[in-house]
């Protein structure tokens, strides 16, 4: 499934891809290490959307001011998640799955611990998920372990079709997409019944992803 995306994208990665290098100088492509299956590291890919001078491994909803960085291009992609669609190559090596927990930062050691209590490091990390699709940026760190972990547990087809055909309306209407810190809180704050983050930072996971 992940080849044919590939070739049936093929002109929208192209056309993508000419957008990001007229807009700003540097690479087309990111790559970042995340946190995979069982912990182990691979590099995700990314279309773009920053300066080249923009922190690597800083998630966006850490910035105070992300716009600073974000390219008028890398807006759109944004927007619409285009900039996910070179994770299908992710896919295609087996490192990740269409359906599953959004791949954490290597370095996203709360969230990774917070999965860690709900079973869902046990699984492939997906281009979309059950977090993705019922809230996203929006949602604490403790609530979307939850909803990975509630994933990890009930996987099936029909789950994965559901999530699958959720994503398109979330990507659309732009549900959850939110940048930057103050943003993020704000957000949170407007939000019903949304649970505080909870965990501490454990230095030691780092140590237990394996490297590339």
């Amino acid at each position: 499934m992940a080849s044919a995306g590939i070739v049936i994208l093929l002109p929208l990665f192209l056309l993508i891809a000419f957008c990001v290098k007229l807009d700003c100088a540097g690479p087309v492509f990111l790559k970042q290490k995340r946190s995979g299956k069982d912990k182990k590291g691979f590099y995700m890919y990314k279309f773009r959307t920053m300066r080249p001078d923009a922190p690597t491994y800083i998630p966006t909803y850490h910035l105070s001011r992300p716009e600073r960085y974000i390219t008028r291009t890398g807006r759109f992609l944004r927007r619409f998640s285009l900039d996910e669609l070179p994770q299908l190559f992710n896919v295609l090596k087996g490192e990740m799955s269409l359906i599953g927990p959004r791949p954490a930062l290597w370095n996203e050691y709360r969230l990774i611990a917070e999965r860690d209590k709900y079973g869902a490091n046990g699984v492939l990390p997906g281009l979309s998920g059950l977090a993705q699709v019922s809230g996203r940026d929006i949602l604490s760190v403790k609530e979307k372990a939850k909803l990975d972990g509630e994933y990890a547990r009930k996987v099936s087809f029909l789950l994965d079709a559901k999530c699958f055909f959720q994503t398109f309306g979330a990507v659309l209407s732009a549900r959850g997409v939110v940048e930057g810190a103050r943003n993020v809180d704000s957000a949170s704050a407007r939000a019903p019944a949304l649970p505080a983050a909870e965990g501490l930072k454990d230095p030691s996971l780092s140590g237990r992803l394996d490297s590339h």
